[in-house]
């Protein structure tokens, strides 16, 4: 259990050895009164209450906040361990998913480097371009050699940047629509988005700036947690703190994600030694990188695309299994719904 900060009330097991620090309040139980996995689930249902409990001036939860704290457990262990086998099979399925979506990002990303990178792409023949003798021309922009017939540019050689803008919160009406509204908050290391925090009407979307970008539009977070990769899973809109890469027409998506990726780290490396607090569009628009000929990409495409498609559906299950869980974990806790 945390005890300070934003993380103050968060739940964890832990199940190897290892140690934690001063900011968690570490609790052990009997394991012939209570199964620990029924406790943690029905910690994660006191939340607030456990928040709540924060004492001194800097509002920490400590052992002495928590030692007379309730638990509510059903009589037989046995009960408590068929009550978590249900919670635990969900999120079990939803970390299975998301490491294969680790799994499948890792092939898509060594692969693209293998192309793009160090340029053995497959030649004329199925051979690795580079490697095999395929003619490379020096790039003076680039201070490197390319493959012959590959050219310098930014990024928007293959893709439209787009900006953002905020509805006025002076307007209720603007807001609680149907509209996801991204923003870098919903940045959470997925690489899909299909629902966000917030979410904004067809008034807000023609009465601010904003616009509604369409499905498989890269989102850069220029400012907040800057630099980070989302692809948008289905139509939303966006505020300013972000920036909207459009692949332009036969430029795969999913290419345009790590040729992104790749003008980020140019942009880090670039910053190194300064603070990387935000990202501008002139770091978009003027930084140099190598864009191939669009066979190239194409043959890329055809196979990671069916991969990406696999992440995409792993995630929209996982949302789906995440919010069966949240409406179960309520009902088994205080005894509304019973496990046969």
């Amino acid at each position: 259990m945390y005890g300070e900060g934003k993380t103050r009330g968060n739940v964890s097991i832990i199940k190897a050895e290892m140690a934690t620090n001063q900011a968690c309040c570490n609790v052990e139980l009997d394991p012939e009164l209570a199964d620990y996995e029924y406790v943690y689930y029905f910690l994660k249902t006191q939340y607030e209450a456990l928040r709540n409990l924060s004492s001194g001036v800097r509002k920490n939860l400590n052992s002495n906040d928590i030692k007379n704290f309730v638990v509510r457990l059903p009589a037989k262990v046995s009960e408590q361990r068929r009550i978590a086998a249900v919670l635990s099979a969900l999120d079990c399925k939803i970390d299975c998913n998301n490491r294969i979506n680790a799994e499948l990002e890792a092939i898509a990303k060594t692969l693209y480097d293998y192309w793009f990178v160090q340029f053995d792409f497959p030649d004329a023949n199925g051979k690795p371009y580079k490697s095999s003798g395929g003619k490379m021309v020096y790039n003076a922009t680039l201070k490197r050699e390319i493959p012959a017939g590959w050219c310098d540019s930014s990024v928007l050689a293959v893709a439209d940047l787009l900006g953002g803008g905020t509805p006025t919160k002076k307007k209720p009406e603007y807001w609680s629509g149907d509209i996801p509204f991204f923003t870098p908050t919903d940045a959470d290391g997925t690489i899909f988005k299909f629902s966000t925090a917030d979410y904004i009407t067809d008034e807000g979307l023609k009465g601010s700036s904003t616009k509604l970008f369409g499905k498989h539009t890269v989102f850069i977070t220029a400012r907040g947690s800057v630099g980070r990769l989302v692809l948008a899973g289905v139509d939303m809109a966006m505020n300013q703190s972000c920036y909207a890469l459009r692949a332009k027409a036969k430029i795969s998506h999913v290419f345009l994600f790590f040729l992104a990726k790749e003008l980020i780290h140019h942009l880090q490396v670039k910053s190194s030694g300064s603070v990387f607090d935000s990202i501008v569009s002139n770091d978009i628009e003027l930084t140099n990188l190598a864009i191939p000929k669009g066979g190239v990409i194409e043959k890329f495409a055809s196979v990671v695309e069916p991969a990406f498609e696999k992440i995409a559906n792993n995630t929209k299950e996982n949302q789906q299994l995440a919010q069966l869980r949240d409406w179960l974990l309520p009902l088994l806790m205080n005894g509304q719904a019973t496990v046969a």
